[in-house]
């Protein structure tokens, strides 16, 4: 196994529960990739270092199957999954309990909140076969199966048109205020397809109804303790782990892999496969060799798209987030966009490769959510946002060249912090310290978040599916016999679901017993 982050530890699991003798080579000196947490912004505050909130994680059949809670994990939740703030002291709130998000969409426009609860009793009938689906290996045979059975239940083909509308129009045509469209445009902002595409409303529908169903649950003292369970049920299932063992070669012999070489010179034969938790561009651009890949492959990885850099914000505050109006309820997740088209128009300006003028923003209020993030009447805070990769220019004041050094960053961090402190004045003077992490720093700190790029690749249609991570490779498999690709580059892609992880993991297997009742004739 090449790679501890959560797909790599969630096949570790899976392949070790199978009872095959399993190795894992990271290359960093501890478990999790981009599931990781510490005490590095401040000493008394526990900060996320990439991803904070897991509601795939908890609605995953996968990771629940492993019962982590046995191994130390414990899920909290904030009062409330989600807020947007808005300047004019309003809150689009999506609070856990649907009863409640229902009374305060209806509170600002009558009607509003029977509409939501009409799209949460259509997610009922049919969601959880939804999320299967995404989640199985593609095809999706018996979950779209389930899928379609269900389909006539919750409206047949206006809910099919609902799920491909754009997430900037999606809402329009249910609800009259504004709170319920940005709460789902908002939750679409998570992946990179752009508000006006379709995929869009789907996305921000499949995380609003999550908010519904199992919240934005985050780990008990930090993201990496999902990661630490993961690796400790890995350990006591026999499995062993060695840090500081980078990955640099994967030995083809006869078309098929047969041993991995670390960059300290060992060399680790694999018996039965070898699965890699690596995006598809270091997978296929460096780690084998070009002459043990087909030339289609080349030539199709030449044009995989990334998904846009990142650029992260953490805050070790002295007290709460001082909001202008105060939210109904405090959240966890915040979203901060003066309306869905400003939030539309930032996405554009990415797609566009300009950097954003008022960047959309997704936010986290750490200590809200798990009190022992830091001190009691102190706020442990993050907030990111998409940057294009390759920057032609700055829709903004012109300040931020796109060249991502420490310059770049402190001034783009600036341009995200005044957002902030736009909706909560008096936000700056509660900083005790802050810290910036542009597209190289995120990448120094796992190599296969390439220029701050966080999915695997990019979200849109052209890449999911079958086009994952190129045309005609939408599994697992890849063309060197028992070399599976268990990354976010797979599909489904991004998120902490260990869905490409254990979709690796189930191929090996098949293919392992392919073999034996071939006596090994197929090689």
């Amino acid at each position: 196994m090449i790679g501890a982050g959560p797909n790599g530890l969630v096949a570790a699991n899976h392949l070790a529960d199978a009872g095959w003798s399993v190795l894992v080579l990271e290359a960093q000196d501890e478990v999790g990739g981009a599931v990781k947490s510490a005490r590095d912004v401040h000493p008394d505050f526990v900060h996320d270092t990439f991803s904070a909130f897991y509601p795939l994680a908890e609605e995953s059949p996968t990771i629940r199957s492993f019962g982590l809670e046995e191994h130390g994990l414990t899920w909290v939740h904030a009062p409330a999954v989600l807020g947007h703030p808005l300047r004019d002291g309003g809150w689009g709130m999506l609070h856990r309990d649907r009863e409640v998000t229902a009374g305060l969409f209806d509170q600002a426009h009558v009607g509003d909140g029977e509409a939501w609860l009409e799209l949460c009793a259509q997610w009922d009938r049919i969601g959880d076969q939804m999320v299967k689906a995404l989640l199985s290996p593609f095809p999706p045979v018996k979950n779209g199966v389930g899928a379609l059975a269900r389909l006539r239940s919750v409206g047949g083909l206006d809910f099919v048109k609902t799920m491909l509308t754009p997430a900037n129009e999606v809402g329009l045509s249910r609800f009259g205020g504004v709170g319920p469209r940005l709460v789902i445009a908002g939750n679409a902002g998570h992946a990179d397809i752009p508000l006006n595409a379709p995929g869009s409303g789907l996305m921000g529908i499949l995380m609003s109804m999550l908010g519904q169903t199992v919240g934005f649950p985050v780990p008990q003292g930090g993201a990496g303790e999902l990661a630490h369970a993961l690796r400790r049920r890995f350990e006591s299932l026999g499995g062993e782990i060695r840090y500081a063992a980078e990955a640099v070669r994967i030995e083809v012999t006869d078309r098929r892999a047969t041993a991995v070489l670390t960059a300290d010179g060992e060399r680790f034969a694999a018996g039965r496969a070898v699965v890699a938790d690596i995006v598809a561009p270091h997978l296929y651009g460096r780690l084998l060799s070009p002459d043990d890949l087909p030339a289609r492959t080349r030539s199709a990885m030449r044009s995989f798209d990334l998904d846009p850099s990142t650029v992260k914000v953490d805050w070790a505050l002295d007290g709460p987030v001082p909001w202008a109006s105060a939210p109904p309820f405090a959240p966890g997740t915040f979203h901060v966009a003066d309306s869905v088209e400003q939030m539309t128009q930032a996405h554009g300006q990415v797609s566009a490769r300009m950097v954003p003028e008022a960047p959309f923003m997704l936010a986290g209020q750490m200590t809200t959510s798990d009190p022992t993030r830091s001190p009691a009447g102190t706020e442990s805070l993050w907030a990111y946002t998409h940057v294009p990769q390759h920057s032609v220019g700055d829709a903004g004041d012109g300040s931020v060249r796109g060249e991502w050094d420490r310059d770049d960053c402190e001034r783009f961090a600036d341009r995200m912090q005044a957002r902030i402190e736009a909706l909560a004045p008096g936000f700056g003077s509660r900083v005790l310290t802050r810290r910036v992490l542009g597209p190289r720093e995120l990448e120094a700190r796992d190599a296969n978040l390439i220029g701050g790029a966080i999915n695997g690749g990019t979200s849109q249609l052209h890449q999911e599916l079958v086009f994952r991570p190129v045309p005609g490779m939408g599994r697992a498999e890849t063309p060197v016999r028992g070399l599976y690709l268990g990354s976010a580059s797979a599909h489904p892609g991004g998120g902490v679901h260990g869905a490409p992880g254990m979709n690796a993991a189930r191929a090996a297997l098949a293919h392992s017993r392919v073999r034996r009742l071939t006596g090994g004739l197929l090689r």
